[in-house]
């Protein structure tokens, strides 16, 4: 066997021992399943023994599995380390790296900034993924992740700064506001129509309220009228007139001084979830994460409780 070949598959194995899965393992290294599958094979193949216990329903490693996988693991380990000590010697950014942005928000306020950083490093080769969902930067092998709300505290593994909340406020269409009028206190939200956000489990997510004592939250689902599984489909379905929504200011602003939404319950504005810019520690030093994090900090915290 050439030497070249008995090194093939190893990065494979070690990332679906990691995931748990040929699919997550996948999708980890912008594979396809049957690729990974195939690789493990030829990898089984060449040493003459079985890596993992496959049933269908689970993947286990072998006893021969375990004990090459913690070698293996420990050898790519040493590899990214001496690759991103180089790389962490060259001013430039260049190469792949991944960030995870919230949907709406993402779009709207977190990729046009990437979008002007990289037309300054042609070199940067960014992977943009859109997702409301809780990413595991550390499973998922995300070197970037800006996120509202989430975890209260960060595992040891990742970075994270604070950069501000979201402001919401309650607000309607004209035409919604005509047809069933304003209402005048929180208890009159009971008796009108309501857009809320559906999340990906199917649960309502509540609207936020100011608790009893000064900076106490409370959170409280209202019946809703129609329930929409992305901030954007939200504003869209209460500037058609179908309720009233509480939605954040960064997503609603330029509609209420278009005069296309009105802002109902002003006193009821409330600060929400918090808003985190989250990295992985193992990867802060290399020149293109470092970089991304110095542009992108300064200008999510210009915008502030937003």
């Amino acid at each position: 066997m050439h030497s070249s070949e008995r090194f093939k598959g190893l990065d494979v194995f070690v990332a679906v021992a990691d995931c748990g899965s040929f699919k997550a393992a996948a999708e980890r290294l912008s594979l396809t399943g049957s690729a990974v599958s195939k690789s493990i094979s030829r990898l089984e193949e060449r040493l003459g023994t079985r890596l993992f216990k496959r049933t269908t329903r689970t993947l286990a490693l072998t006893e021969a599995g375990t004990e090459f996988y913690r070698t293996c693991a420990s050898v790519i380990a040493d590899l990214e380390e001496a690759q991103h000590a180089i790389l962490a010697t060259q001013d430039e950014p260049h190469g792949r790296v991944r960030i995870d942005l919230p949907a709406s928000y993402g779009r709207l306020h977190v990729l046009p900034l990437i979008l002007d950083f990289i037309q300054q490093h042609p070199m940067l080769q960014p992977h943009i993924s859109f997702t409301d969902r809780f990413v595991d930067p550390v499973y998922e092998g995300i070197d970037i992740v800006v996120r509202i709300g989430g975890a209260d505290t960060w595992p040891a593994s990742l970075g994270h700064r604070y950069f501000g909340s979201q402001r919401l406020i309650f607000c309607a269409s004209p035409a919604y506001i005509a047809r069933h009028g304003s209402p005048e206190t929180e208890s009159d939200l009971d008796n009108h129509q309501c857009v809320v956000y559906v999340q990906n489990d199917g649960l309502i997510s509540p609207w936020f309220f100011k608790g009893r004592q000064p900076g106490e939250m409370e959170r409280r689902t209202l019946h809703a009228r129609i329930a929409v599984g992305d901030g954007e489909g939200e504003l869209a379905a209460v500037l058609a007139g179908y309720g009233i929504g509480q939605l954040p200011t960064w997503l609603t602003q330029q509609h209420i001084d278009a005069g296309t939404l009105v802002e109902v319950l002003p006193e009821l504005a409330t600060d929400g979830l918090s808003m985190n810019l989250v990295w992985l520690k193992s990867r802060e030093g290399l020149p293109k994460v470092r970089a991304l994090l110095d542009y992108l900090l300064p200008r999510l915290s210009a915008h502030g409780t937003c």
